[in-house]
């Protein structure tokens, strides 16, 4: 019941125990039948059934269960899942084993059992349209067992979802068969790598039946629980239950919920979803244009090119070729794993970028992209004698060394990824445009700003609200680069400060859909707009000796009124003056009448 409840009214499970005034651990025990509801608690949720127009009669028939897929997997028509549904599908089964785990590690669990039963479903469809050429199911599967190229991945008997949820019996081998759900999910997902060696190293990442000082990292039961969550016939993730953007937007979701349980940890590979989606709507893909994230953390940022590119040309076919570089090995996983989940081709290397750039050219040389994006780690020391001696030599022509933070060493290695016609948004700190400007001592980040505006190669910034970002509070920026400007827009920077647009959340404020691209259309019309656009030319910036916060220039357009608030004050104090000597000499005249 308050499953059907939660899922006509389209609430979470957090609402929902605000509605009836108990905590989220109690609606997620009701849900899992650890524990029952109370008279009183059963009376509120039987007037909440109600509210929300279910029969909660106890002649009543039972509530509807969707139908689970057909042949080809298609849904009765208006029960497809809702974004709401499946996103709490995902975190109802996050919930099961969070008491096991913390938060930044449960995820390591939960991704690849959501990628597994999309990569079973997807199977489980293509055997069905192969059995529709074929005559039957069984030929079909002997056909792909055959030929592996028939279908996008293929499935071993043991990892398909139908085996894995006890739906259907399979035959182990002797000593082979796994003890528990734990060992059946690990052996599982070995044989799926086995099957498939381009997943390895993205699925295989943790041991389901791992173990320390004699007891399961995860009890098999909660695992269990999981699996069962993800076995309801509503939330299947086939070709023909959920389009690609649709299901990546629930596991993106799932991103977020770890980012906001676990903070800096998950933040490191997590930008919150408005920033990639403005970044994308700022750089505006078109098909076929290759993009390179060299810090790609989940690969969001470019995955978000991908969908706006369709959204911006949505009868073109080709698609963006996308490539990535990540250096932390979960992070890697996710982003492969993402890729995937949203029917993307997405190419993922793995090192340090600034040390070891993984795509270069046949002759060595840092190969070249028509847009970058990234989002790499704020305010990151380098060692400058190792940037000094930098092979490609990204640095020391491009402005100089820089000394103590990094951010212009990733402005400098991004313009070293930028084709001849490129352009590039990269999130950085707010004090990467303005440290060392107006010192009178000689600052080499200052140096570095100088030789990108000298050279115009500042598109503009965008000054971000605060508390976006999961692993801090503080502002960030995004710097957009240009190697060749429209000419209406050479030998200026267009500044604009997106903080008035932003809405207050918890954990973490956001930036709705319509603010998102409010700003971006503010980027791209590049005119001046009071309190929020501000468009400078060189000589301007050299004048502020190349301070290109926001910030400082937007805030002009308020100098003004701020400047007639001292003689505001000089006035109402000679009015106030003014009407006290009023009164006085009105009491004077008054006296007499009063004797």
């Amino acid at each position: 019941m308050l499953r059907a409840i939660r899922d006509t009214m389209g609430i979470t499970q957090e609402q929902l125990a605000e509605k009836l005034g108990v905590s989220f651990a109690t609606i997620n025990r009701w849900e899992n039948e650890q524990n029952k509801p109370q008279k009183a608690a059963r009376e509120a949720i039987a007037a909440l059934a109600l509210e929300a127009g279910l029969d909660v009669a106890e002649d009543a028939p039972p509530l509807p269960a969707i139908a689970s897929p057909g042949r080809r997997g298609r849904r009765i028509a208006g029960q497809a899942p809702s974004t709401k549904s499946m996103e709490q599908m995902l975190w109802d089964a996050a919930c099961s084993i969070r008491g096991e785990k913390d938060a930044p590690k449960f995820k390591d669990y939960l991704l690849p059992m959501v990628f597994l039963k999309r990569l079973s479903d997807v199977f489980d469809d293509e055997i069905a349209r192969l059995a529709e050429d074929y005559g039957s199911r069984e030929t079909a599967l002997a056909i792909a067992a055959a030929d592996h190229t028939v279908v996008r991945f293929y499935m071993p008997p043991e990892a398909r979802w139908a085996i894995i949820s006890g739906r259907e019996r399979f035959e182990w081998r002797k000593d082979e068969a796994p003890r528990d759900i734990g060992e059946h999910l690990t052996k599982a997902i070995r044989a799926v790598v086995k099957q498939n060696p381009d997943l390895d190293g993205t699925i295989n990442v943790v041991d389901f039946a791992a173990e320390r000082n004699g007891e399961r990292d995860i009890n098999p039961a909660k695992l269990r629980e999981v699996v069962e969550t993800f076995s309801d016939p509503r939330y299947r993730l086939g070709l023909a239950d959920v389009e690609p953007d649709f299901l990546g937007r629930a596991y993106e979701y799932l991103l977020r919920k770890f980012a906001e349980g676990s903070g800096q940890s998950a933040g490191e590979f997590f930008t919150p979803t408005e920033v990639g989606f403005l970044m994308a709507y700022l750089l505006r893909p078109r098909p076929g244009e290759e993009v390179h994230d060299y810090a790609c953390g989940s690969a969001g940022l470019l995955i978000k090119q991908q969908i706006v590119c369709r959204e911006l040309d949505p009868l073109s076919k080709v698609p963006l070729k996308l490539f990535g570089q990540e250096l932390m090995a979960e992070s890697f996983a996710v982003a492969k794993m993402n890729g995937i989940i949203h029917d993307m081709a997405v190419e993922i290397a793995r090192g340090d970028t600034m040390i070891n750039p993984k795509f270069k050219t046949a002759q060595g040389d840092i190969r070249t992209f028509d847009i970058v994006v990234a989002n790499p780690m704020w305010n990151q020391p380098f060692d400058p004698e190792r940037l000094a001696a930098d092979p490609f030599d990204r640095f020391r022509t491009a402005g100089g060394v820089t000394t103590g933070k990094g951010d212009w060493a990733w402005l400098q290695h991004t313009l070293a990824c930028m084709k001849p016609n490129g352009r590039a948004a990269v999130v950085l700190d707010t004090g990467a445009v303005t440290r060392g400007s107006g010192s009178k001592n000689e600052d080499r980040e200052r140096n570095i700003r100088k030789w990108f505006v000298d050279r115009d190669l500042i598109d503009g910034v965008i000054l971000l609200p605060d508390n976006l970002f999961y692993n801090t509070s503080a502002a960030g920026i995004i710097v957009v680069l240009s190697k060749r400007k429209p000419e209406a827009r050479k030998g200026k920077i267009v500044l604009v400060n997106a903080s008035k647009r932003v809405k207050k959340g918890k954990p973490k404020n956001y930036l709705p859909d319509d603010a998102v691209k409010g700003v971006a259309a503010l980027f791209v019309v590049g005119e001046a707009v009071d309190g929020e656009v501000a468009v400078i030319d060189t000589a301007q910036a050299i004048e502020a000796d190349y301070n290109l916060s926001p910030s400082r220039w937007i805030g002009q357009a308020d100098a003004a009124e701020a400047a007639k608030i001292p003689d505001l004050l000089k006035q109402l104090r000679a009015l106030s003056k003014s009407i006290r000597d009023g009164d006085v000499r009105l009491f004077k005249l008054l006296e007499p009448l009063a004797q």
